[in-house]
């Protein structure tokens, strides 16, 4: 049986991580926990790509080894990973021999195929973006700022036929509907492909660059990082060995939109088809994260560092936030007036009191123990039809990558069962001498106890450390799978509910 195989881009060695970082690595594990509650085995693969004339650069303005920056970097990006809750299954890092080795092999393949050759190039370089450049990248007659310094250089390098594949990788887009997602990223590509493609450079001479992977049939020669960087997604899982295939083809490449085209979506469709790889499922194409609509940057000031915000609000509030802001496949704006909106009207107010409400007077009306519902009436009726509405549209919105939907129904799921609890008023029933209202107490309270136990299965792959908290404060212990866990049910009945406690204290 084939596993789930799921990665992110790997991330670059000379920045620092920052909200884009986070966001495809949540967005990614959302979608690996999904898929792991729903029984599928699950591969998730993320990483550092290491080599390069940048890091190169760094190393050397910091007097360090290349080597000691990535290691130092290695451990920023995974501790990112921790604090998120990431439940990745390997960490590939472009300079281990496993991932040099695949790249050696599959350049040594199509060399001897001849798909890779020798010749002199003049023209344009950038240094920041680590390529050659043609006229047609000029916009207005100039460089864009993206290139930043642009130099004229002549040099003998190797090509990789990349022009005798444009053609089919057109069709292969427009037959494949599945490819790329959303569906109106591929319009990109398309039009990216309507002007001819050159051939392309995939090596660059140690003289001007000694921080990357040689090429095995030229070792005056390393490997262009784009030709390096990519193959991570088949090294990690080994190719080469009878494991490959367990993994094979990715079912989604997780990326932003700054990398799909030419990157994922030229190069390495074509790298894997010249090399007689099967092509990838699907690239999940995601947005960005804007600031009062402008995309974050250094020059700007407007960088928002993940790991402030996890500190204050805890590594969940964060994931529900990014999941529910973004739609993805597009932009979304950030501001920290929202996040806190979120975090104490969603999260503290709707959620948090619920939980308190429950415990409290789970305690006080019926010792601490969940108690059996009796006889449904309206309000009940209600609720229950409400909870597998919910159910059956969020495990469809899942499906759809439409997660801020999904949280959306979620909560108007939760608010409720807070609006059920002001229906019944509990408080109330318990003054009652009446037997018909202490058969209604317990009801109540044994509903309401149900609900936020499927509240709790429905936000397990957004808010896992809540969720397992939420279901252990009511006794439902933890969950594994969705199946079994989401139908409407008694199994709560005669469980112990825990103490008070606060799950989104107040910022300070």
């Amino acid at each position: 049986m084939k596993n789930f195989y799921i990665t992110t881009a790997i991330d670059y060695a000379n920045g620092s991580p920052h909200l884009g970082h986070a966001y495809e690595k949540v967005l990614t594990d959302v979608i690996a926990r999904c898929r792991r509650l729903k029984g599928d085995n699950v591969y998730f693969l993320t990483g550092l790509d290491e080599h390069g004339q940048k890091v190169q650069q760094s190393a050397r303005k910091a007097g360090v080894e290349p080597i000691v920056l990535c290691d130092a970097q290695a451990e920023k990006f995974q501790n990112l990973c921790k604090i998120l809750n990431i439940s990745n299954d390997d960490y590939i890092r472009t300079s281990q021999p496993r991932h040099k080795k695949v790249v050696a092999e599959i350049l040594q393949k199509l060399y001897d195929k001849g798909e890779i050759y020798k010749a002199e190039y003049k023209g344009f370089y950038s240094t920041r973006q680590e390529q050659f450049l043609q006229e047609k990248d000029k916009v207005d007659g100039k460089w864009p700022e993206i290139f930043g310094e642009v130099v004229e250089i002549t040099e003998s390098n190797y090509f990789f036929k990349l022009r005798q594949y444009q053609d089919w990788l057109i069709e292969y887009i427009e037959k494949n509907e599945s490819f790329i997602y959303p569906r109106f990223r591929a319009k990109q590509v398309i039009e990216f492909l309507k002007e001819p493609l050159n051939d392309l450079c995939i090596s660059r001479p140690k003289e001007r660059l000694e921080w990357g992977i040689e090429l095995p049939f030229d070792t005056d020669y390393v490997t262009y990082v784009w030709f390096d960087a990519l193959v991570n997604y088949i090294s990690a899982i080994g190719y080469g060995t009878d494991d490959f295939n367990k993994n094979w083809p990715a079912d989604f490449h997780v990326i932003g939109k700054d990398i799909l085209v030419p990157p994922h979506s030229v190069y390495w469709p074509i790298m894997l088809h010249a090399s007689g790889i099967e092509l990838p499922k699907s690239l999940l194409v995601h947005g960005w994260w804007l600031s009062s609509g402008e995309k974050m940057s250094k020059s700007l000031g407007n960088i928002v560092n993940p790991l402030d915000l996890i500190e204050k609000f805890g590594a969940d509030p964060f994931r529900y936030f990014l999941m529910r802001e973004m739609n993805v496949g597009q932009d979304s704006d950030f501001s920290m007036d929202l996040f806190v909106t979120r975090y104490t009207s969603d999260l503290g107010n709707d959620l948090g009191n619920l939980i308190s409400r429950l415990l409290n007077m789970g305690k006080r009306y019926c010792q601490s123990i969940v108690p059996t519902a009796n006889e449904d009436f309206e309000f009940e009726t209600q609720l229950k039809n409400l909870a597998k509405e919910t159910t059956t549209d969020v495990m469809a919105l899942f499906d759809g990558m439409q997660f801020h939907i999904a949280l959306e129904r979620i909560f108007n799921f939760i608010r409720a069962i807070n609006r059920y609890a002001e229906q019944r008023a509990p408080w109330k029933l318990a003054k009652s001498e009446d037997s018909a209202d202490q058969e209604l107490l317990k009801t109540t309270l044994a509903n309401m106890a149900e609900a936020i136990r499927i509240s709790a299965v429905l936000l397990a792959p957004i808010m896992p450390s809540v969720s397992e908290k939420i279901l252990n404060l009511i006794g439902a212990g933890n969950i594994d799978k969705f199946e079994g866990n989401l139908e409407w049910s008694d199994k709560l009945a005669g469980t112990k509910l825990a103490d008070q406690e606060i799950l989104f204290p107040r910022p300070n």
